[in-house]
């Protein structure tokens, strides 16, 4: 379907550095603006972070250090993107809750004001999720192919939870995805040891506070600590397990903490 445009839609992706909006940087940005006639241009462009990619983001986009180490710095390219944006409605993918933030920081960064005012926003993955809702009642009828009746009574939604997974484990069985890293594994089985592994991930606590790194050790998940080893966190700023102690956090969350903490003594 053609779609109805008063104004160029640009739509874009960005591959950064990692997930936070305020210290990681862009590492590539494309964009597909598409005009009110239905012509259509397609800029795709590399740019230098002006700081290392994390292995982790690297096997994730599949670039690295050595791939942008001669491209220009964002504060080069800034006014040419925001040449080519002006006057744009902006469309993407998660753009409301990441591209969209994300590029606004690099501009304000560069020095230009990167304002929303007067464009439209178009999120295709809300659009997704408000059609295709991630609820029991949808998940029920998806996989059981059956409406179900008095949602939200605890023994209706415990059977139908039960019969959910069954549906699932049925319609996987046998399907491969591809990983990260390029591994292709067959993740839902009927084994209770994979799927606690998909329902976990790498969590430590059940709050995602703590996390494992890709060397299954724990790492603080959040804040300015985000990616450091909770064992080194405690030892340089051991009041910081204090604070954590005291604060709004999950008695499960401090639990864990206090048993690392204590482990570290016996080391």
């Amino acid at each position: 379907m053609k779609l109805n445009l008063s104004k160029p839609l640009a739509f874009f992706d960005l591959e950064t550095t990692g997930v936070s909006i305020t210290k990681d940087r862009i590492v590539e940005i494309s964009i597909l603006k598409i005009h009110p006639n239905g012509d259509e241009e397609i800029k795709t462009r590399r740019i230098n972070p002006g700081m290392p990619i994390p292995e982790s983001s690297s096997l994730i986009h599949g670039i690295y250090d050595e791939d942008v180490k001669d491209e220009p710095v964002f504060n080069q390219v800034a006014k040419s993107l925001n040449d080519f944006l002006a006057g744009c409605d902006l469309g993407g993918y998660n753009l409301v809750r990441f591209d969209v933030p994300f590029i606004i920081e690099e501009f304000l960064r560069a020095g230009i004001d990167f304002s929303i005012d007067n464009r439209r926003i178009i999120d295709a993955q809300r659009i997704f999720y408000m059609m295709q809702p991630r609820t029991l009642s949808a998940a029920y009828e998806f996989f059981c192919n059956k409406s179900l009746e008095n949602a939200h009574s605890a023994e209706a939604d415990t059977i139908a939870t039960y019969e959910v997974l069954k549906g699932q484990l049925d319609k996987y069985d046998g399907v491969k995805i591809k990983t990260k890293d390029g591994e292709v594994i067959e993740p839902v089985i009927n084994d209770m040891d994979a799927l606690h592994k998909i329902s976990i991930s790498n969590a430590v606590d059940l709050a995602g506070r703590i996390v494992f790194n890709e060397d299954g050790k724990e790492v603080i998940n959040f804040g300015k600590h985000k990616d450091k080893l909770v064992t080194e966190v405690f030892k340089k700023e051991p009041a910081y397990y204090d604070w954590m102690m005291r604060g709004d956090f999950p008695q499960q969350t401090k639990n864990i903490l206090t048993k690392i903490k204590l482990r570290g003594f016996n080391q």
